[in-house]
Parts: C-alpha cells; sequence; structure tokens
C-alpha cells in the first residue's frame, strides 16, 4: 500500500522530451552495430530525434510541469534539503517514469526545486519517446540536464540496444555517452529496418500517443 506521496513543480528525476509533430527530424537507426570499445562510445538516439534547438525547448518545458513520486514512506530533511523515498518507489512526470527502491530528492535552498536526485535498487526508466533504461543506480543532475545510470547499465527502444557500465545521457542535447567497465567492453546492437517498416515508424512518430510507452 503506498504510504507516501509527492507533488512538486520541479524537474523529472530521470526524462527525455518527447517529439512536437510539427518539430520532428526523421533519422534512421544504422543498419549495424558498431565495433565494441574499450572507452566512450556515442549512443545511437531513437530512430526519429528530434533536432537540438527542439529538445532544449521541450526540455524546458518539461521542467516546468509537476513530479509525482509515490512511496511506502517519505522521510523529510529539512536543514539538508533532502526528501528520501523507500520501497517501491515510482516518480512520473509527463508520461515519464521511473522506478526504484530507493530515491533521494536534493532540493534547492529554497525547498522548491528539485536540483538532483539519487536512486538505488532494481532502478528501471521510460522515457517519454519510449526508451526504456535499468542500472543499479541513476543519478539525475538538473544543472546540466544530465542523467547517468550506473552499474551494468543497458538502454534500448524496440530491438536496439546498448549497454556498459555507465550510460550518460544528455538531455538537452539528444546524445548520449556508454562507457565500458573493467570486466565487460561496451555493447551495441542495431537491427535494420525494411521501407515499409521505415513508413509505418514514420507515420506513428509524427503523431505521438500520450501514454503510449507501458510503464
Amino acid at each position: 500500500m503506498l504510504a507516501a506521496t509527492l507533488a512538486i513543480a520541479a524537474v523529472p528525476a530521470a526524462a527525455t522530451a518527447q517529439t512536437p509533430a510539427a518539430a520532428a527530424t526523421p533519422r534512421e537507426v544504422p543498419a549495424a552495430a558498431p565495433p565494441a570499445s574499450s572507452g566512450p562510445l556515442p549512443m545511437a538516439g531513437p530512430a526519429l530525434a528530434p533536432s537540438t534547438n527542439t529538445r532544449r525547448a521541450q526540455s524546458k518545458d518539461d521542467r516546468s510541469q509537476p513530479v509525482t513520486v509515490d512511496a511506502d514512506k517519505m522521510e523529510r530533511f529539512g536543514k539538508e534539503g533532502l526528501v528520501v523515498f523507500t520501497g517501491n518507489v515510482v516518480a512520473r512526470q509527463n508520461n515519464s517514469v521511473q522506478y526504484a527502491d530507493r530515491m533521494e530528492v536534493y532540493l534547492d535552498e529554497k525547498g522548491d526545486r528539485i536540483v538532483r536526485t539519487v536512486s538505488t535498487g532494481a532502478v528501471r526508466i521510460i522515457t517519454r519517446d519510449c526508451r526504456t533504461g535499468t542500472a543499479r543506480r541513476a543519478e539525475y543532475h538538473d544543472l546540466e540536464q544530465r542523467v547517468v545510470l550506473l552499474g551494468n547499465a543497458r538502454v534500448w527502444q524496440e530491438d536496439n540496444v546498448v549497454s556498459g557500465e555507465t550510460i550518460t545521457i544528455f538531455l538537452s542535447q539528444d546524445r548520449s555517452v556508454v562507457q565500458s567497465g573493467r570486466q565487460e567492453r561496451v555493447k551495441a546492437v542495431f537491427y535494420p529496418k525494411d521501407d515499409k517498416s521505415k513508413d509505418t515508424q514514420t507515420t506513428v512518430a509524427a503523431r505521438p500517443t500520450p501514454g503510449a510507452c507501458e510503464n
């Protein structure tokens, strides 16, 4: 039974913005996976990604939307500007969702805006453009508009998937970086799409349906 709920007009714990119909710019997913690398690897975005200016505008708009957090327990530490949620934590904002066992929410000096979040335990995120990510830990930094998935991180959309020890997503730049660990290298798999699939995907992406992702 959910025992604590917080709603605050702030930024999401981990989210990306959806592309408006008029601003979407089609872009194809690469037909084959790039060779594995022991260093950072730029992560391919969705098949249809918004332009940089569009994504920045959307990210700014999302920041004005309220964040709702449900959990079994909530503790607030006023002096530290910290709110801790534990037990089946679910954070939502504008069709983006994050799940975790524990989430620490750090607020600004006035206590009315989220500046950073740290989530641990069975972390799973679902973005507005229907990308899914999992990791042992997730950190969100508002100033840089940056999400970091740490520990056996994995992000996929449809059949395309990338994995590494750390995946950093820069929300306002439509850019991601995947880094390997000591034992495993970066892995990426991209599936080609035929013309019919591209036409179908273009039609669907041009008319996004709110709440279409499974969350």
